[in-house]
């Protein structure tokens, strides 16, 4: 499918509106034109407004819906762990933004506890690029939920804070090269 083309969708689906968060439902046959596809998310534009869906649901834009990825078998250690939510940090994507949450300089903190023989509790403390996003709240439940499909991960708590204010300077170089600021 080409992006500049609409998606007609095939059912109803749940998508939250963009920036609010806000849990809405389309209706299926409405057009939809796909304006981004990153970290197993779309975002969409629907009568003029912007809208994310999950890729759980891709079926409804007409795409397949990506297979789960199988965890290693057995413990993990806690490096392993460490290593894994980093992975997964990376595949959450503010919707407006084509670059993951980690080369953007959001992810401020990342505290690994373990809690047991092969458990862990998860603690982040992530920013947004502005105080006023209305992502905030969409942005950590992605987190959260990323980091509790981690088998070991029992339990993950993730505080938006605003201390320092975030800055292009907290781009990675790759961002600062995705984004054409280099």
């Amino acid at each position: 499918m080409n992006a500049n083309e609409p998606v007609t969708l095939t059912r109803d689906v749940e998508a939250s509106i963009v920036p609010a968060g806000t849990k809405v439902t389309l209706l299926k046959g409405e057009q939809a034109h796909v304006t981004q596809s990153l970290g197993g998310s779309y975002t969409v534009i629907v009568n003029g407004n912007m809208f994310r869906i999950g890729g759980q649901d891709a079926d409804a834009l007409g795409y397949e819906v990506a297979a789960k990825t199988t965890a290693p078998v057995g413990p993990m250690s806690q490096e392993e762990v460490e290593k894994e939510i980093w992975a997964q940090l990376k595949t959450c994507y503010d919707p407006e933004i084509p670059v993951n949450i980690v080369d953007l300089g959001l992810i401020y903190d990342c505290h690994i506890e373990p809690m047991g023989t092969n458990e862990y509790k998860v603690a982040v403390k992530m920013t947004l690029t502005a105080p006023g996003c209305g992502m905030g709240p969409v942005l950590q439940q992605d987190v959260q939920n990323k980091l509790l499909c981690i088998d070991p991960v029992q339990d993950v708590q993730v505080e938006l804070v605003w201390d320092p204010p975030w800055n292009q300077g907290m781009l990675t170089e790759a961002a600062k090269l995705q984004l054409g600021l280099m």
